[in-house]
Order: C-alpha cells, then sequence, then structure tokens
C-alpha cells in the first residue's frame, strides 16, 4: 500500500536527518507519480507497482543520503518560474528572489545583465517581469551554462548565454542593469557549511577567496565598464561583510552606493549607479 510505503519512507529521512520527514516523502511520491503531494495522503489505501515503488525507494535514498531536495526532485521554484535543477548549479535561496524586485524597481527596460548567472534565475526571471530589450546571463562555469540553456529552453523566455569571466567580452558600456548573486563565502565559511551544502552544491559558486571579497574586487571595476551612464547594479552580499563590500563600490567609482536589509533585516543587497558623465 501507498500508505506503507510513505510511513517507511517517513522513517528512512528521519533517520537520515531530514527534519520535515513526513512532508518530503509525500512530496517525493507526488513528485515521482506526478500528482499533488495531498493526492499521495488521499491516496494511502491504494497499491503501487513495482517500477513507482522502486523508482520512490531510489529517490528517498537520494534525499536520505543528504542529497538536497532540490536536486532529487530536479527542479526548484523562484519567483513564478519552475526551473530545471541539479548539481551543476547552486540551489536558487528564498533571499535572492529579493534581490529582482530591488532591481526592477530601478530599471525596468533596456538591457540587463546577469553575472554569475548560475541556472539563470534571475536573468530569467528579469526577462519574464520585466520590460527588457535584451537580457543576457553569463557565468565562467559550463556546467552552469548547460544547466541555463536548459531553462532558457523550458521557459522560452529570450535570455541569451555567454560564458564569460564576469563581463570579459560584454565590456561595452551599455547595459542599463547589472545584477548578480556572486561567491561571497571566504575559505573558511566553506570549511564550515553543512554537508548538504557542501557537499552537494559548487564550490566555484560559493567560495570568494580567503576573506569572501575576491569577486567583489573584480566585479565592482568590471561593471564600471558594463553600464551605461546612470545604469545600477543590485547585487547579493553577506550581511557580514556589507560595509567591506560597500566600501569596494565606491573605490571603484561607483555612485549611490547603497546596503538594504532582506525581510530578516539582514544587510543583502547592494545596489550602486554609474555616473551621468561616464
Amino acid at each position: 500500500m501507498i500508505g506503507s510505503l510513505l510511513d517507511a519512507a517517513t522513517e528512512r529521512l528521519r533517520a537520515g536527518g531530514v527534519v520535515k520527514a513526513r512532508r518530503e516523502a509525500n512530496r517525493l511520491w507526488a513528485w515521482q507519480n506526478r500528482i499533488a503531494p495531498g493526492q499521495a495522503v488521499l491516496d494511502r489505501d491504494r497499491g503501487a507497482d513495482a517500477p513507482a515503488r522502486q523508482a520512490f525507494e531510489r529517490a528517498v535514498e537520494r534525499r536520505a543520503a543528504g542529497e538536497p531536495l532540490a536536486y532529487v526532485l530536479g527542479s526548484a521554484g523562484f519567483r513564478r518560474l519552475e526551473l530545471v535543477m541539479d548539481r551543476r548549479a547552486l540551489i536558487p535561496r528564498p533571499e535572492t528572489e529579493l534581490l529582482v524586485d530591488h532591481a526592477l524597481r530601478l530599471v525596468r527596460s533596456g538591457r540587463a545583465l546577469d553575472l554569475c548567472t548560475g541556472s539563470g534565475c534571475l536573468a530569467l526571471s528579469l526577462s519574464q517581469e520585466g520590460a527588457f530589450d535584451c537580457v543576457t546571463g553569463s557565468d565562467v562555469s559550463p556546467e552552469a551554462l548547460s544547466l541555463a540553456a536548459e531553462n532558457v529552453r523550458r521557459t522560452g523566455l529570450p535570455v541569451r548565454l555567454v560564458r564569460a569571466d564576469l563581463g570579459a567580452g560584454l565590456r561595452d558600456g551599455s547595459f542599463n542593469l547589472v545584477v548578480s548573486n556572486p561567491p561571497y563565502l571566504s575559505g573558511a565559511e566553506y570549511e564550515t557549511l553543512d554537508v548538504s551544502v557542501k557537499a552537494w552544491e559548487p564550490r566555484l559558486a560559493l567560495e570568494a577567496g580567503s576573506d569572501g571579497l575576491d569577486v567583489a574586487r573584480r566585479l565592482f571595476p568590471e561593471v564600471r565598464c558594463l553600464l551605461a551612464p546612470g545604469g545600477w547594479l543590485v547585487m547579493e552580499l553577506d550581511f557580514s561583510r556589507s560595509a567591506a563590500t560597500a566600501s569596494l563600490a565606491r573605490d571603484a567609482g561607483l555612485e549611490a552606493v547603497n546596503v538594504l536589509d532582506d525581510l530578516f533585516g539582514r544587510a543583502r543587497y547592494l545596489v550602486a549607479r554609474q555616473g551621468q558623465g561616464e
């Protein structure tokens, strides 16, 4: 019976350290069978055929072994999007969704660029929700770009993808908006990450040198070459080094530098403007 399968899966997930084991067991069954999660509860007294049972048990074992749920499911929600997701890119966090709101309040049209695009979540959201003539996503990782390309195909949104180390090859000063969720953890912080992150998500998308600022040091001068006069940068940062990050942006010559809080009151986003005379 499906109920027995779900009960056994719940215990296996709980033994593997999954906090919301019952909910995730229902979600995995629903995903496996392409039904709503609530339907799994209603179907408890029904039987399950062997292929469905075996596929479900494999998914449960992956999750119990610590693999993030988004990777097991192969998808993750981000704002209005449902994205293909696997180990090629960082799983989008809820905090990153608010970055899109801040960006669209400043710029809704023209040309937009997403540096360190990863899964493509920011670039795709800007394309879907803004009125941009062109949205480009760039990343140095070919694996991340291949995942982003799948998401472009899946959504049908007109996002151009470019393999580039930050803004290399794109420095024509024509972007009205640059967004980025770059790596911002120090090497020491990376080593202390929970195994659910450290063992599965790409280090390239997380670590930024001994103080967590290596990418920011490179990014701000790049942005000066990428933004059109009066254009805006909106970037996610680590709240513990928000002041240092803002100082680097000002030292690079960006104007109107400000740090904004996330929904938990933590300094999470940096906004800055290119001067009008650039």
